[in-house]
């Protein structure tokens, strides 16, 4: 058996495809009484506080957004907004090709899953629905944790649940919120996920000047698993 006891994935960019908004989000922000292109700069500028559950519920977070941008949006509208944001969220993103059988192929060799990802309150409600969720042993969500990566309590917090130490883990992930960075600070063996597709992927705080394991497809996750001696 290989010296992993878990590997750990990014979600967004990681286990889906590169993640851009769709035409959902225009629709939202009327919704919201906001110019389009305000809201998605506030949104971008946010995306961390918010990740961290700064503003409150996900109603509370968008009234918040909206007024930043120039909104003033009923409750009703916000109840339709939070509603559609989820919809929006889970249409922005497609699962990778071998995302369910690269999973499959690290719980067959006897190691845990778990999904580590910096995301508002959408990812929570519709994750639980797609193939790769019966895979996964945990998910730890920043906004549950109050803690975005590349924190030590995001990982750590993974940890506890798997009941794996750090050393023991190998943590994948395209870069976003200096994961990388943060995953190898505490003991676990990161690796980059370099797919063709993230080319413009929506990512805030990349690891800049990443130099550390590269792979280029999920499944060569398991091939890092079943090379270990290589990487020591």
């Amino acid at each position: 058996m290989p010296p992993y006891r878990a590997v750990l994935f990014d979600f967004f960019g990681t286990l889906t495809r590169a993640v851009t908004r769709g035409p959902h989000h225009v629709e939202i922000a009327r919704t919201l009484g906001c110019d389009p292109g305000a809201l998605v700069g506030v949104l971008d500028r946010s995306f961390h506080a918010r990740a961290r559950g700064r503003f409150g519920s996900a109603e509370e977070t968008l009234r918040w957004v909206a007024e930043q941008a120039g909104g003033d949006p009923s409750p009703a509208a916000l109840k339709a907004a939070a509603g559609a944001r989820v919809e929006a969220v889970r249409a922005d993103t497609a699962l990778r090709g071998d995302a369910v059988a690269t999973l499959r192929a690290l719980r067959q060799r006897g190691l845990r899953t778990a999904v580590i990802s910096d995301c508002t309150h959408e990812l929570p409600l519709f994750l639980p629905r797609l193939p790769v969720a019966p895979l996964l042993d945990t998910a730890v969500y920043s906004i549950e944790v109050g803690h975005c990566k590349p924190d030590p309590a995001i990982y750590l917090a993974a940890c506890e649940r798997l009941g794996v130490s750090p050393e023991r883990c190998l943590y994948v992930g395209d870069g976003g919120s200096r994961e990388l960075t943060g995953a190898g600070a505490i003991g676990m063996t990161p690796a980059r996920l370099a797919a063709p597709d993230l080319v413009g992927h929506l990512a805030f705080n990349a690891d800049t000047g990443w130099s550390g394991a590269t792979i280029t497809s999920l499944s060569d996750a398991v091939a890092l698993v079943d090379r270990f001696p290589a990487l020591v």
